[in-house]
């Protein structure tokens, strides 16, 4: 088993789940409304989404009422957690994991977390994959760095949270960046992880 790739995409995968109670609980207080389309904002009044800069939370649903979407994400978010960090090893368990983010995406899980998940489902496919390649200099590099870049997504993730919360507009006027250092931390966190699982069989 590729330890560290398990690791890697658990803890992804975990974080993806994490997206639905967090946006299900907002969602649950705009009560059984019907959303205007597709695409929503899981905050309701007196957030505006064009004055923070976390959009308030957007999101899209299939289900025509805040109330049952709130419920289904909740729902859908903490199996994904409970399938990412103890059955993420299973043989199909990378494919499950992708199916989940997806129906997180569909009932109100965030944006960002399924995509996030989809992508810990994919890297989960790999976890009982045979270790192939030799090491070099620049997977060494990497290997060195675990698990710290992973260390990275997190506190970027939560840190800017707080961030947000004493310089609002300041996150508002890059807000451009913040998806960029996002998928560049997880995609440096998994070549990480990969890294080490080749550092690993070659020792």
């Amino acid at each position: 088993m590729r330890q560290a790739t398990r690791i890697v995409a658990s803890a992804l995968g975990a974080f993806a789940g994490f997206g639905g109670p967090e946006h299900g609980v907002f969602e649950i207080l705009q009560g059984h409304v019907r959303p205007e389309g597709l695409l929503i904002a899981s905050m309701g009044p007196p957030c505006e989404p064009d004055q923070v800069w976390h959009g308030c939370e957007p999101a899209m649903t299939v289900i025509p009422s805040f109330l049952v979407t709130g419920v289904l994400a909740i729902v859908v978010g903490l199996v994904t957690m409970v399938w990412a960090g103890f059955f993420l090893q299973q043989k199909r368990g990378g494919l499950v994991l992708i199916l989940l983010s997806i129906a997180l995406l569909l009932v109100g899980g965030g944006l960002f977390p399924p995509v996030i998940g989809i992508v810990a489902g994919i890297v989960g496919t790999r976890i009982n994959a045979p270790v192939t390649r030799r090491p070099t200099r620049l997977s060494r590099l990497l290997a060195a760095l675990w698990p710290w870049l992973l260390v990275a997504f997190f506190g970027w993730v939560a840190g800017q949270f707080v961030i947000g919360t004493f310089f609002n507009d300041l996150l508002m006027n890059s807000g451009f960046l913040i998806p960029f250092i996002i998928l560049g931390l997880m995609a440096l966190a998994i070549a990480s992880a990969s890294a080490r699982d080749v550092e690993r069989a070659a020792e």
